[in-house]
């Protein structure tokens, strides 16, 4: 089984063209992944966004409504993820913007091996359509020089589309204390620090309007977040410690793909 957070924040108008294709997706992918879930996360939302969601629950696809009163994207996942029990689990956005075939491969990695999968626009492969500002785009390579340093080697933080080992993504969401747009860094940080097998891979992603993650309003916020992080985070502070001998094996015989480098166009965030 498999159990996906979406965090959801006045997203009335967006959410059900999502859930009407996850529900398709379940549908005709049932014998490969088996069981999906949604736990969607009402983020403290003015409009009908927990309506629109419990709508949505069939047997195809059961959706449960959990709410989160704390502002912050990051706050919205780590709730919804205390309430998952499935052995792998993950998050995406409520837009859709990622499609849905990264669910296969995603979960192909973490089948062979993989602690934490996560859904790149920024390596070989990647096919991304999104309408860019320069305000956008000069904070994004800001952005991702300081994530560098955080997270050596991962190209793209941000893409709003993880996959997790179940047990290892609810010990590192509950020790997450980002609520906001920067909680992929620090959870992606928190699970170098315990070892975890980290594989990047492309997805196709395209560019959904009415987002609420806006550069002037939050990208003070995030690159502050980041700082945060570097100091909670620093070796004085956490020592590794050993991963927890419970992963999948992996498929005798089957090597995964190296990462690939950054490449030159990097992703939003």
């Amino acid at each position: 089984m498999l159990q996906l957070v979406i965090p959801a924040l006045n997203e009335e108008a967006r959410l059900p063209r999502t859930l009407r294709e996850l529900t398709r997706y379940a549908s005709a992918n049932r014998a490969v992944i088996g069981r999906i879930e949604v736990v969607v996360v009402d983020n403290a939302s003015t409009d009908g966004t927990s309506r629109v969601a419990r709508a949505a629950d069939c047997s195809a696809l059961p959706v449960r409504v959990v709410h989160c009163a704390q502002p912050g994207k990051g706050a919205a996942v780590r709730t919804g993820m205390a309430v998952t029990t499935a052995d792998v689990v993950g998050y995406m956005d409520a837009d859709g913007a990622t499609r849905l075939d990264a669910l296969d491969e995603g979960w192909r990695r973490i089948l062979l091996g993989a602690d934490v999968a996560i859904g790149s626009r920024a390596v070989p492969g990647s096919d991304t359509a999104a309408r860019h500002s320069r305000l956008r785009e000069g904070g994004a390579r800001a952005y991702r020089s300081c994530t560098a340093r955080l997270v050596p080697g991962i190209s793209d933080t941000q893409c709003g589309f993880k996959l997790l080992r179940g047990d290892l993504a609810r010990e590192l969401f509950a020790a997450l204390r980002t609520p906001g747009f920067s909680f992929d860094v620090e959870l992606l940080a928190r699970a170098r620090r315990l070892g975890a097998a980290i594989d990047e891979f492309p997805v196709v992603w395209a560019d959904v309007p009415g987002s609420t993650f806006d550069p002037v309003r939050h990208g003070a916020g995030s690159f502050l977040d980041l700082g945060r992080i570097a100091w909670q985070l620093r070796p004085a502070r956490v020592a590794p410690v050993a991963v927890p001998a419970t992963a999948p094996a992996a498929v005798s015989g089957v090597v995964l793909p190296a990462v690939a480098p950054p490449a030159a166009a990097g992703a939003e965030f």
